[in-house]
């Protein structure tokens, strides 16, 4: 089966991606991050695992190499490995910060990082669709198009579960 290019780099690649928004998710319960922001990353969590797994299996239906995501393939999803070269990748220090921050903070925290993760998420779509020949599969072009959507509209709400987080009169 002949399959672009472009279409198994963006599913390897969004693997990575929404598999580092699912480590981002998993600390909210133990740093104390507020019911607001328990919802959506219990959404997040939701989406960002099943489309890891519809697209595992796209390219393993098409011969290709499907990422493992877990514990052994930690560095894959920290900072360290794609934060260069992948559109809103959170470096390991971001990853640091989030993971040590607590309450108020990791909620400020995790909704400005998740918004710059979500907006390289669109910009990874951008790309593809950018790419000459790309997208054409049917089943890319609607997964691509429903991230870009789904993404697009979770940062605009994330931007005002911001906005009203009081901001601390001591910085």
């Amino acid at each position: 089966m002949e399959v672009n290019e472009a279409d198994v780099a963006f599913m390897t690649g969004m693997i990575h991606h929404h598999s580092q928004a699912l480590v981002m998710s998993a600390l909210a319960p133990t740093n104390g991050a507020s019911e607001a922001v328990l919802r959506l990353t219990s959404r997040i969590t939701n989406a960002q695992a099943d489309e890891i797994s519809v697209m595992r299996r796209w390219l393993t239906d098409r011969g290709r190499p499907a990422p493992e995501i877990g514990q052994g393939s930690l560095m894959m999803i920290t900072g360290a490995d794609h934060s260069m070269h992948m559109p809103g990748m959170l470096s390991q220090q971001q990853l640091d910060d989030l993971a040590v921050a607590q309450g108020t903070e990791y909620d400020r925290l995790f909704l400005t990082y998740m918004i710059q993760h979500h907006n390289g998420a669109v910009e990874m779509v951008h790309d593809l669709f950018a790419s000459d020949g790309a997208a054409q599969d049917e089943f890319v072009f609607k997964l691509a198009s429903d991230i870009q959507v789904d993404q697009t509209t979770e940062v605009a709400r994330m931007q005002q579960m911001l906005d009203a987080i009081p901001r601390d009169p001591n910085s």
